[in-house]
């Protein structure tokens, strides 16, 4: 039946978090004008957020781009299209000329379809020439997939959220679901009440440990020896399921030798928690029938995040809970298509479905459809583009759909990076901190307003599909890259979002049975055999490493990159809030910037009344590269000694305090340890340099 309140209800994809949820979009005079959750959507099953459902005002706000805009001297002024696009290939070919390929970088957007980030990676490697390509997943979930490769051989999660429903146990470790993930989350509270047994570790007591039966408190940056201290005691109880690891693993021997030493004592030394909860998480995950084990960013943004995610796939492995329905390991994507991003290739060492730019028979099959000789060589990750920004050697970047200078860490550098280049153009939806530094800016579409693909946390691919046009001149992100291409001499040869989809999956053996029409309206969980056949639970055989076993990491603790010290005696810890979205671009120009119109530092009552701080205060965080001011929330959410605030808010500008130190495989920075001083606003003078004009 028709609803008469509406013109058209169109079924799409939501463009916020990683869940995936499928919505109805209510359109009335060519304006959205309600959003409700579709009853049949896999991963929401008919419940969606406040910002899936409520914070699409953004679409028309009026600091929408709806033109494109040119600098000149100081600022910017409207120009048409045929002038926008002859600014950018005259500067790309001078650069080109001038220093080569090499010298000119992308940034594709995680927040765009894999249609788009598809064509941004073949616009970087085919029409500029270089493999200087990148995406945001390089700042999040990298480590996640550096270590799940390496581990099991795929890059996503070995199951899906319906794996919660079945589950008799769950450990989440870094990752605030009911905050960042919502619906994920409050599937997780169903399950809990059900029965599950819930295990929460975190630095912060989130909403999830009250539905739980036991929550961990470890010391920032001590995750690592907190999964070793589970696997000892795995070890030591006699959990060893070791038909599954003799048949199906190897390399258990050396990570035997290993976890003997990290008995619960010794963790309870390193991280701060009882050796006693060492002992009874472990016991409930291996004593669980079956268990999935949910992790995010604060696994992910460490110096050795990468390698504490191979030791929760070590503790899996070795409870042979892995490959069968209730026994998944779901890293908890952030943004909605960070997973699909780096999956379609837009990364500086793997075209799409992760295989590698020097593989000879890779690349020549991307020459043969592109009919362009590619570059063997790895190109820039994010960190290399901007130090080499800096350095001279970068000359000209391309950003698409991001924010760096507001999300990436150690924002004087960021800024200094983009300050260096001689040439800048961002394609967006709003002007951000980034555009800042912009010498063309393109107006591009929401996710609202373009048709395509995103990729879900469980690997799910789903249509997204318009629900209104663009606003102006604005087009959208496919029609923007395939017309720049096409000026810089490359046609691409695509007529629609679909055209993009056939030839991933042409050449990508993971989606080659993947069609749009097979995708419906459940989606697809790759790898999709070219039956069209998805995989719901990988591994459920054997694994897709050489050899089809899985690998164990025998890898001890080594503490963070930044520690408490006299001068520096708190932990800050960075995450997410309920109402906002990463940079905020889009929820700070909705009605949810009504619900928490700014940010707070967090802070626990014994630090705040040694530090004569009260809630409410405006305060001074410090660190060594930075500082920021803040109002303070005294709260007994965070753990003694640690302090956290989100980046959503450009004002607070929090990644001015964060550092360069990275995951040690990835270059992810190390977003959730940085050694702070606080202290109230009167008492701290300000010692943090002053930023560049305009930013």
């Amino acid at each position: 039946m028709i609803d008469q309140r509406f013109d058209s209800t169109v079924t799409t994809t939501c463009g916020y978090c990683g869940v995936g949820c499928r919505l109805e979009a209510h359109t009335r005079d060519g304006r959205v004008v309600a959003i409700s959750p579709a009853l049949d959507g896999p991963a929401n099953e008919g419940h969606t957020c406040l910002k899936g459902r409520f914070a699409h005002q953004f679409g028309r706000h009026r600091q929408r781009l709806t033109t494109p805009l040119i600098r000149e001297g100081d600022g910017f002024r409207e120009a048409t299209w045929d002038e926008a696009l002859r600014r950018i290939v005259s500067e790309l070919e001078r650069v080109k000329s001038a220093h080569g390929p090499d010298a000119i970088a992308g940034l594709a957007s995680s927040r765009a379809t894999n249609e788009d980030c598809f064509a941004m990676q073949r616009l970087m490697r085919a029409a500029i020439g270089t493999n200087n390509i990148d995406n945001c997943s390089r700042v999040c979930h990298s480590p996640t997939s550096y270590a799940m490769r390496r581990s099991l051989g795929m890059s996503g999660a070995t199951g899906s959220f319906a794996d919660i429903d079945h589950a008799d146990a769950a450990i989440i470790i870094g990752a605030n679901p009911t905050e960042a993930h919502p619906v994920a989350g409050a599937r997780i509270k169903q399950a809990a009440l059900r029965g599950m047994k819930l295990v929460t570790i975190d630095p912060r007591r989130i909403e999830l440990a009250d539905y739980g039966v036991l929550h961990l408190s470890p010391r920032a940056g001590t995750n690592a020896a907190v999964m070793l201290g589970l696997q000892h005691v795995v070890a030591r109880d006699g959990f060893v399921d070791h038909d599954f690891v003799d048949r199906r693993t190897e390399g258990y021997d050396e990570l035997a030798e290993l976890i003997a030493q990290y008995t619960p004592d010794e963790v309870q030394r390193i991280t701060g928690v009882p050796a006693a909860d060492i002992e009874a998480a472990a016991h409930i995950y291996a004593e669980a029938g079956e268990a999935c084990v949910i992790w995010g960013l604060g696994v992910t943004e460490h110096k050795y995040g990468s390698e504490v995610v191979r030791l929760i796939c070590n503790l899996a492995l070795m409870t042979g809970k892995v490959g069968r329905p209730g026994s998944a390991l779901l890293p908890m994507r952030g943004q909605n298509n960070v997973q699909g991003s780096s999956d379609v290739g837009a990364l500086p060492d793997t075209y799409s479905g992760y295989r590698r730019v020097g593989d000879e028979e890779v690349a020549r099959s991307f020459e043969a459809k592109w009919g362009v000789p590619l570059s063997r060589e790895k190109g820039y990750t994010i960190p290399q583009m901007l130090d080499a920004a800096v350095d001279g050697q970068l000359k000209a970047m391309y950003i698409f759909g991001e924010d760096p200078a507001q999300t990436d860490p150690d924002t004087h550098h960021v800024v200094a990076a983009l300050e260096s280049l001689d040439f800048l153009v961002c394609q967006d939806i709003f002007q951000t901190e980034t555009t800042k530094y912009a010498d063309v800016i393109l107006p591009a579409a929401t996710f609202l307003e373009k048709e395509g693909t995103f990729i879900n946390a469980e690997r799910r691919i789903q249509l997204v599909e318009p629900v209104v046009a663009p606003p102006g001149e604005a087009r959208t992100d496919l029609e923007i890259l395939t017309t720049v291409s096409r000026a810089l001499g490359h046609e691409m040869g695509y007529t629609c979002a679909e055209d993009v989809m056939d030839e991933i999956a042409a050449l990508t053996p993971d989606f080659a049975g993947v069609t749009y029409e097979r995708l419906g309206r459940s989606g697809l969980q790759w790898p999709v055999a070219p039956d069209g056949t998805d995989a719901p639970i990988l591994y459920e055989e054997e694994f897709t490493l050489p050899g089809g076993k899985a690998r164990f990491a025998p890898l001890p603790y080594l503490p963070p990159g930044s520690e408490a010290s006299d001068e520096f005696p708190l932990v800050l810890v960075t995450g997410r809030r309920l109402m906002h979205y990463n940079a905020g671009t889009m929820t700070r120009r909705t009605a949810n910037l009504d619900l928490f119109p700014s940010d707070v530092l967090e802070i626990h009552p014994d630090d705040a009344e040694r530090l004569w701080i009260s809630d409410g205060d405006l305060v001074s965080v410090r660190s060594p590269v930075g500082r920021i001011e803040i109002e303070a929330q005294v709260t007994d959410s965070i753990e003694r000694g640690h302090v956290f605030t989100a980046f959503h808010f450009p004002e607070v500008r929090t990644n001015v305090l964060i550092g360069q130190s990275a995951d040690v495989n990835t270059s992810c920075p190390e977003y959730k340890v940085m050694a702070v001083d606080v202290r109230p606003v009167q008492e701290e003078p300000s010692r943090m340099p002053a930023l560049a004009a305009g930013d």
